[in-house]
């Protein structure tokens, strides 16, 4: 077994890192993949509070070598998000961008979604063997998101690359991320340029205004929420497709009542959530005041994270958590998160998810995987949880 979770890549053994560290306790101190030390939450009712806890709060960007490489106006932005923000700023940055998220908006941005989904099943078609990952899971959501921020098709690569890299972090080389971060800064900064002197019918243009008719955004909160927006907006939906597929490919008879009853997919996709969710930690945060988890007590000023992989499989807080059941009648996760930091871009994630899915066990009755499922492995990371690959059969 991997000595910690973010190294574990084999088919379940994320989980089982998680499950045998939640059975010593709720508290757990540990190294992150920056070097920092830390304390990990495992505990369901644990994580749920501290979500809400105002003694644990967001604190400054790490210090590390990947910090300290980076240009200051890079790492001002990078500080400027909702990631590293506490009220009144956070409250401040998360309504606008929570406008932007609504369930009418999101509403009207189904019809969009299905045609995407569909172009690219179409492209699919062509080929019997693909890794859907590449081909379908990380597509629709990029797609989606530059659309509605208003980034060109040319860019879209790019922007793939490069939040890639800031997505695994230590785990892609301090150089790779550096760089990574540091274009897709400037780049965001030029296409702010050009959104003011050419205003189109975009988020960015739009926060633009926000930033420019009022004291509501700075220069740097406006390109760190845009970068974040990239960044959130499409690699939490991705594994979540990707999760979600591979979930029901290794489970056949909850692929096959799906198929049989498709009314079920809002209600499978809340279980697959739960099952296999799209990020195992919370961003991290630090301790304002001393803070009793269970019987340690946490000091303050220390670094903490939250399990949301953890917890959402935790015993107690749903009967049989290790096992994937679409007929649940309720379903209690915390995939995206808690309180006033429960990700504002969920609905958008659930939208995108329940088309992505429906539209391609629709279009390939016969989907099955095209290698053992035992080939298959989540390559290392530290906040997000998703597959390398995802190598498929469609006929």
């Amino acid at each position: 077994m991997a000595a910690d979770p973010f190294t574990a890549s084999a088919p379940g053994q994320r989980y089982a890192v998680y499950a045998e560290l939640a059975r010593s306790g709720s508290a757990h101190r540990i190294t992150l993949p920056t070097g920092a030390p830390a304390w990990l939450i495992t505990g369901r009712d644990d994580v749920r509070r501290l979500l809400t806890d105002r003694r644990v709060v967001k604190g400054p960007l790490s210090a590390g070598p990947m910090a300290d490489r980076m240009p200051l106006d890079v790492r001002a932005a990078a500080a400027s998000n909702l990631v590293y923000r506490n009220p009144p700023d956070h409250t401040r940055l998360r309504g606008l961008v929570s406008a932007t998220f609504t369930r009418r908006r999101v509403d009207q941005l189904a019809p969009r979604i299905r045609e995407i989904a569909d172009q690219l099943l179409d492209a699919l078609s062509e080929v019997g063997e693909v890794d859907l990952i590449t081909g379908y899971a990380y597509p629709l959501p990029v797609a989606v998101v530059c659309e509605l921020l208003g980034i060109p098709d040319v860019d879209r690569a790019a922007f793939r690359r490069w939040s890639s890299a800031m997505m695994i972090g230590n785990y892609a080389g301090v150089d790779t991320y550096v760089a990574a971060t540091t274009e897709m800064h400037a780049y965001v900064r030029r296409l702010i340029a050009d959104k003011r002197s050419k205003p189109t019918d975009d988020l960015i243009t739009a926060l633009t205004i926000a930033r420019d008719g009022g004291d509501r955004l700075t220069e740097d909160e406006l390109v760190g929420t845009i970068v974040t927006l990239v960044i959130a907006g499409h690699e939490t939906t991705a594994n979540l497709i990707g999760n979600g597929v591979h979930a029901l490919l290794t489970h056949p008879h909850q692929l096959a009542l799906l198929r049989a009853e498709p009314h079920r997919l809002s209600g499978a996709l809340e279980e697959l959530l739960r099952f296999a969710p799209p990020l195992q930690l919370s961003p991290p945060y630090l301790t304002a005041e001393p803070v009793r988890v269970g019987a340690v007590t946490i000091p303050a000023g220390e670094v903490v994270v939250l399990g949301l992989l953890a917890a959402n499989r935790a015993p107690g807080w749903i009967a049989d958590p290790a096992r994937l059941d679409i007929t649940r009648d309720e379903v209690h996760h915390i995939a995206f998160g808690h309180g006033i930091h429960h990700c504002p871009g969920a609905p958008l994630a659930r939208l995108e998810g329940k088309i992505a899915l429906g539209a391609l066990l629709a279009r390939f009755p016969r989907l099955r995987l095209a290698v053992p499922a035992g080939e298959l492995t989540w390559p290392p990371q530290m906040l997000a949880h998703g597959l390398a690959s995802l190598p498929v059969l469609l006929r």
